[in-house]
């Protein structure tokens, strides 16, 4: 069997918030491999989001470590780690993150240029990017003028654009009604088979985790055997 392309081992996070500490994740161990598409399901508050935060690189574990192609995230210096969450790692949020002020064009345009691809280029795929996921004529729009389903399309352009070896989509259907919730995930599902890329899911949504070929349960942060 093919080694993971990331490997996650005894992941623990616990967040203080004064006086309080919650223990979000208790011991979580991962192996993901190249090409997978996986469903993080658990109810809200079970760890999904973190999990994929801390497989991101957007935060840290208190305890554990998280291996992607080999390496320790962990020995990552900085220019590496946002290198890591630039071009390795594509980010799919809930609440799609588009910039207000930006056209969805300008908004897909932006992680590319934060890896100085030449504005040209950057332009280039991602208006090959909006026409892939239906958004050609709407390019200049803001997102303010755009449907939520036409919101999440963006960020989804804006997720790939950078060609991502993993894929990470936190409740990407959790604000869209159901009709379109599932528009979104036949589009995922399709671009990762087009894109032979890995694709992570978190989702509350049995059904839609059910869309899934594998699913890992979280239940009061581990994984559930």
């Amino acid at each position: 069997m093919s080694e993971p392309i990331l490997q996650a081992r005894g992941l623990k996070k616990t967040y203080v918030m004064g006086a309080r500490s919650l223990e979000v994740l208790r011991g979580v161990d991962v192996d993901i491999f190249r090409g997978d598409f996986i469903a993080l399901r658990g109810a809200s508050g079970t760890g999904k989001s973190t999990l994929l935060h801390l497989i991101g690189g957007l935060d840290t574990p208190n305890s554990g470590e998280i291996t992607f192609d080999g390496r320790k995230i962990s020995g990552f210096n900085e220019n590496e780690l946002t290198t890591y969450r630039n071009r390795s790692v594509g980010f799919v949020f809930q609440a799609y993150h588009l910039l207000p002020e930006l056209t969805a064009l300008e908004n897909v345009c932006l992680t590319a240029r934060i890896a100085r691809i030449p504005s040209g280029n950057a332009e280039k795929k991602a208006r090959e990017l909006l026409g892939r996921v239906g958004l050609a004529a709407r390019e200049d729009h803001k997102p303010m003028e755009l449907s939520g389903g036409e919101q999440q399309r963006v960020a989804i352009a804006r997720a790939l654009i950078n060609d991502p070896v993993i894929l990470l989509a936190d409740e990407p259907t959790g604000n869209l009604d159901s009709h379109t919730g599932n528009d979104i995930m036949d589009l995922l599902k399709t671009l990762r088979e087009e894109k032979q890329m890995t694709l992570v899911i978190a989702t509350h949504d049995t059904k839609l985790a059910a869309a899934a070929p594998r699913i890992i349960e979280l239940v009061d942060g581990l994984v559930q055997k």
